[in-house]
C-alpha cells in the first residue's frame, strides 16, 4: 500500500512543481518538519531549514515576478529547464527507495508531468500578457499558486484524490494545448503592411 501511496503522489506533486516549484517544495518541507501531516522518511530531506528557507525566498521572488505582465513571461521562460528538473526530483523523492529502473521511470514522468504543467501555464501567460489591463495576470497568479499549493496538501493527505485531481488537470491542459497556440499566434500575427 505505502508504494502506491507513492506513485499516486509524484503525479500530483510534479503538476504542482510545474506550476509553482518553490511553494511545493516549501509546503512540503513545513509540513515534514512540523508535523502537520504524517509523511514517510523520504521527505526528510524538505525539512531542513536551508531547504525551507531558499525555498520561501524564491517563492516570495516569484510570488512578485508573478505579478507584472511580461515580467512573470521571462520568469517562465527561465524556468522552462528549472521546473521540469524540479518536478522529476520531487517526484523520485516521493518514491523513496526503489529500484534505479523505477527511480528512473518517476524521473521521466515526473519531469515531464512537470513541463506539461509549466507549458500550460506559460501559454496561459502568454495569451494573458496581451491583454492590456493588468488584472488578468495577478487572477491567473492568484489561481497558479492556489492550485500548486492545494494538490500539494491534497497529495501528502489524500495521494489517491490528488491523483484523479491531477490527471483531470493533466487532461485539460492538452486538450486547450492547441487552442492556446492559436490564440498565441494570433495574437502575435501583426497585420501585413500595404
Amino acid at each position: 500500500m505505502d508504494v502506491l501511496l507513492a506513485v499516486a503522489r509524484t503525479v500530483p506533486f510534479a503538476l504542482a512543481s510545474g506550476l509553482n516549484l518553490y511553494a511545493t517544495v516549501a509546503l512540503i518541507g513545513l509540513c515534514s518538519r512540523y508535523e502537520l501531516v504524517t509523511l514517510p522518511p523520504q521527505f526528510r530531506g524538505f525539512e531542513h531549514p536551508a531547504v525551507i528557507t531558499v525555498a520561501l525566498a524564491l517563492y516570495a521572488i516569484e510570488f512578485v515576478a508573478d505579478k507584472i505582465p511580461w515580467v512573470d513571461s521571462a520568469w517562465d521562460a527561465l524556468h522552462t529547464i528549472i521546473r521540469p528538473l524540479g518536478g522529476a526530483f520531487v517526484a523520485v523523492a516521493a518514491l523513496g527507495e526503489a529500484p534505479a529502473p523505477v527511480e528512473a521511470l518517476a524521473a521521466l514522468v515526473g519531469g515531464s508531468v512537470a513541463m506539461t504543467g509549466h507549458l500550460g501555464k506559460a501559454g496561459t501567460r502568454a495569451v494573458a500578457n496581451t491583454s492590456p489591463e493588468p488584472f488578468s495576470n495577478w487572477v491567473l497568479s492568484f489561481s497558479e499558486d492556489l492550485l500548486a499549493v492545494g494538490m500539494t496538501y491534497l497529495a501528502m493527505r489524500h495521494p489517491v484524490a490528488a491523483f484523479v485531481i491531477a490527471a483531470v488537470v493533466l487532461a485539460i491542459i492538452i486538450a486547450f494545448a492547441s487552442v492556446l497556440v492559436r490564440a498565441i499566434r494570433r495574437r502575435l500575427r501583426r497585420p501585413k503592411m500595404v
